[in-house]
């Protein structure tokens, strides 16, 4: 068996652990996916639903369709699972995994609906203050690390 695949939302109040390689990775482009993670796609991958622990908190759930439910944080709104309900399998959203450059999408769903500018996005320019806008941010940072912790948030920090 592999290492275990593991994530969760960006305020740690959920945190999963996946024991097998994740399947059938890839880019979901349709309106639904777009609108379930606020973005223009969602990178999803599959695992059996017996081999995903929840270990700390509770998903919240949303029927985005009669056969589709969506899991989330409640309480800072990171996208998690998409879930066909009848099936045994479970789609995690790659970018709440601890290193989600491990996984590689394989292809891509809804290309109808797919930006008609993201061939450009290579050519675009990087934001000119960029690196000042993060060293401002970091000292005041509450998300939570890519990585499991005993506890958290961490005493004394908010």
């Amino acid at each position: 068996m592999n290492e275990p695949t593991t994530g969760g939302c960006q305020c740690g109040a959920v945190r999963y652990r996946i024991d097998q390689a994740l399947e059938n990775a890839h880019i979901c482009h349709c309106r639904m996916c777009q609108k379930a993670s606020g973005n223009y796609f969602l990178p999803l991958a599959r695992a059996s639903k017996a081999s995903l622990t929840i270990t700390r908190g509770e998903v919240g759930w949303f029927h985005s369709s009669d056969v589709v439910r969506r899991g989330f944080c409640r309480s800072c709104g990171t996208p998690l699972f998409f879930d066909v309900v009848d099936r045994d399998s479970i789609n995690v959203v790659l970018g709440a995994l601890d290193e989600p450059a491990s996984v590689k999408p394989e292809f891509q769903c809804g290309p109808d609906e797919k930006m008609p500018w993201f061939g450009e996005l290579d050519g675009m320019e990087p934001a000119a203050d960029e690196t000042s806008w993060y060293e401002a941010v970091a000292p005041s940072n509450h998300q939570h690390p890519d990585h499991d912790t005993d506890q958290w948030p961490v005493a004394g920090k908010k």
